[in-house]
């Protein structure tokens, strides 16, 4: 029996999905509240970078995984055009619920799919641009999603990786208190769940830092993978290019 690590805990592998989403299902009402208050709003800022790195143009395919409430679908959906196509998925159907709500709400109808980023359904080199924001940290076999990722990218589409990531060592102190002895408590007073923002703390931890994830996009078929640092390292752009 295999195992795997759910924040600091040791979970069987087949137990982290379930864990994962009850966290997201307990959040998923509040999500984009809670992201603006623990990160000050930075959260718009390194995603609106990330559109603009992306450099999308009229008829990208782009598939948005881990998209959640829709940031990114939403950021991307007007410079696709009539001829091109955003779609719009997670593995949580509470998450995914809020954010088709939440771009019906903009006027925005996408293509919007419950599906595992370790067993995408989609062709072989179908996607121009692949982005996820925030979710790969939560994933189980992170080598067998980037795989996946990779395999749907056409030759010399582009992988966009967003997420937590190692701090410069000045700020490790101070990021370490916030994220363990703050955090935890806005969890509790917005959302009404702590666990869920000690087991983020927790995960942040235990995912690859800059250079691992870097080495990692590049054994599963990336060519060429740039890393943009963000605030300090505190979050990671990592860009891919298939080759």
């Amino acid at each position: 029996m295999s195992s795997t690590h759910f924040g600091f805990e040791t979970v069987d592998e087949r137990d982290k999905a379930r864990k994962v989403r009850g966290v997201f299902d307990s959040v998923a009402p509040k999500y984009d509240l809670m992201n603006d208050v623990m990160s000050m709003g930075l959260h718009r800022i390194w995603k609106a970078y990330t559109q603009t790195v992306a450099h999308v143009r009229p008829g990208f395919r782009i598939l948005d995984i881990a998209g959640g409430t829709g940031d990114l679908s939403l950021g991307f959906a007007p410079k696709v055009g009539p001829t091109g196509q955003v779609v719009h998925t997670d593995i949580n159907e509470a998450m995914l619920r809020e954010g088709r709500a939440r771009l019906l709400d903009k006027g925005v109808a996408l293509p919007t799919l419950v599906c595992d980023a370790e067993a995408l359904p989609f062709a072989d080199g179908y996607f121009d641009l692949v982005s996820v924001a925030f979710g790969l940290r939560n994933m189980t076999h992170k080598d067998k999603a980037l795989a996946e990722m990779c395999r749907v990218l056409k030759p010399g589409g582009r992988l966009m990786v967003l997420e937590f990531s190692r701090v410069a060592k000045p700020l490790e102190k101070a990021y370490d208190w916030y994220s363990f002895n703050i955090l935890p408590k806005l969890g509790g007073l917005i959302v009404g769940d702590e666990g869920s923002y000690r087991y983020l703390a927790e995960s942040i931890r235990m995912h690859p830092g800059q250079e691992e994830l870097r080495q990692l996009m590049k054994s599963v078929g990336f060519g060429h993978v740039d890393v943009h640092n963000l605030t300090g390292g505190v979050v990671a752009l990592h860009v891919g290019t298939k080759c």
